[in-house]
């Protein structure tokens, strides 16, 4: 499924939200110009978990957490991260203030990249993406917003269709998949293989959770769940 619009009006303009868009954006342009050297800077500022194996937990290790999330593997990857952060950060920052949502941001890459870190302590490849942090403003927005209407493009086979869900459906289910495939990914921890990191993902959602109820501005605009008008 992938989500269209929701229906939550932001009453505040989401400057934190598309700026970080907008760097993300940038440094994957970066990325493109840097052409054959774009692996060793992936080497250098992804985060590798069998790097702290090897070297502890250093400055250099450490900032990996953050220069990591800035990082995207092609343009499916970059457009699949923006695309979400756009449709639901607004609301969050909105709720949330700018300054600390862009603290909360952070922290929940950081705490996305640790979830990776202990489910794949050996694996030597670079985990990059903002999905981490992405996946915290998910988890906060399934905690402010459960009853908010996604509309959402679906599809089976050839059968394409758009329907209406609410937020606790749809981010529900895609924490399901992340988790399950987090499962499936275990007897493969530690290899040299690509792909997914879904512990990012969930550890991610799992922090947004927690994290959104220590961030909210004030407690008229952070009720749980928020009482929204509907927008369409």
């Amino acid at each position: 499924m992938i989500p269209i619009k929701d229906n939550v009006p932001s009453r505040t303009y989401p400057i934190v939200n598309i700026l970080l868009i907008w760097i993300n954006f940038a440094v994957f342009a970066i990325e493109l110009a840097a052409g054959p050297r774009v692996h060793e800077i992936i080497a250098t500022y992804g985060m590798t978990p069998a790097r702290f194996a090897q070297e502890g937990l250093t400055l250099a290790t450490a900032i990996t957490f953050i220069t990591s999330m800035f990082l995207h593997g092609g343009w499916a990857h970059i457009i699949g991260n923006m695309w979400f952060l756009y449709i639901f950060g607004d609301n969050v920052e909105d709720r949330m203030g700018h300054l600390r949502y862009l603290v909360f941001y952070l922290l929940g890459g950081i705490a996305g990249g640790l979830a990776h870190l202990a489910f794949n302590p050996l694996s030597p490849v670079p985990s990059i993406g903002a999905s981490g942090a992405i996946a915290a403003v998910l988890g906060a927005y399934y905690v402010l917003f459960p009853f908010a209407r996604v509309a959402a493009l679906v599809w089976f086979f050839w059968i394409i269709d758009i329907i209406e869900l609410p937020a606790i459906t749809f981010l529900g289910f895609w924490f399901i998949f992340q988790f399950f495939s987090g499962l499936a990914s275990l007897p493969l921890a530690g290899h040299f293989v690509g792909g997914v990191a879904w512990w990012a993902h969930v550890g991610g959602f799992a922090a947004g959770m927690i994290l959104v109820k220590f961030f909210c501005q004030r407690r008229e605009r952070c009720r749980f769940p928020y009482d929204f008008r509907p927008t369409w």
